[in-house]
């Protein structure tokens, strides 16, 4: 077993893990798109995203001590838990453990739309873990991925400040990162397009994924993939191929290309 760094104080290290979550579907009609729309809020309302949040909250060792969650109209939804350690809210009491409250939470917002000319509607989701202490919300990655569809996934972890260890010295990292892509699942990575950007030196680190094959079906929203004509099929997955490469890369690299 590692031995773990033995720390003077405690450990302020702050360790922030985002990422935004994206789905893609093809909807046709208005109507298509407005049910879409219903649907995502229905599956994803602030009471399915608490419920997930409260799972990975015990998941690294916490507990919740705050929720505030909303929905919104006409769509969307928010949730944002307070958190703490489970030792300190076992061992510290009042002022101690509010002194180091503000930076251990877990955020999650949703945010469908869809656009008339494109009969191309999308779902994103932005998750942030931040935590300080002992906790790092990496070990959590496999279980937020497997809770929402995920056709584009971008992820960027942080770790912020210092701590020290019992001689003073300032420690600027507790725990060995080289790679995001090293705390997923192998068998989820095989399925993605993967890329790594990172800044060692500052401890920021940044991965990218793409889903590999796009099997049609999985993104019509109220059709049968066989009602449609094989041409018509293939423009649509063109289509959906070409929204997913923008949403990666950041850029609208079709719609410069057509000028």
């Amino acid at each position: 077993m590692e031995e773990k760094l033995k720390l003077y104080g405690f450990n302020n290290l702050t360790k922030s893990l985002s990422f935004n979550i994206y789905d893609i579907c093809y909807a046709k009609t208005a109507r298509e798109q407005q049910d879409y729309i219903r649907y995502i809020n229905e599956q994803y309302n602030s009471q399915r995203l608490t419920d997930i949040l409260e799972k990975l909250t015990g998941m690294i060792g916490a507990v919740v001590l705050n929720i505030s969650r909303q929905d919104y109209e006409p769509q969307g939804a928010s949730v944002t838990c307070l958190i703490a350690e489970e030792s300190m809210a076992k061992n510290r009491a009042g002022e101690t453990l509010v002194g180091h409250l503000d930076k251990s939470h877990v955020t999650v917002h949703t945010y469908p739309e869809y656009h008339p000319e494109t009969s191309i509607a999308t779902f994103r989701v932005d998750i942030d873990v931040s935590t300080c202490g002992e906790i790092t919300p990496l070990s959590t990655l496999d279980f937020l991925l497997g809770s929402f569809d995920s056709d584009i996934i971008t992820l960027d972890y942080r770790v912020r400040g210092f701590t020290r260890d019992v001689t003073g010295k300032k420690l600027f990292m507790d725990h060995p990162v080289t790679s995001i892509q090293d705390y997923i699942d192998r068998n989820t990575l095989e399925k993605y397009d993967a890329m790594d950007i990172n800044v060692y030196q500052a401890n920021i680190f940044h991965t990218r994924m793409l889903i590999k094959d796009i099997v049609l079906q999985n993104y019509l929203f109220n059709a049968d993939v066989y009602e449609i004509k094989p041409q018509v099929r293939l423009g649509i997955t063109n289509a959906l191929r070409r929204e997913m490469l923008e949403i990666f890369s950041g850029t609208n690299i079709y719609q410069e290309a057509d000028r």
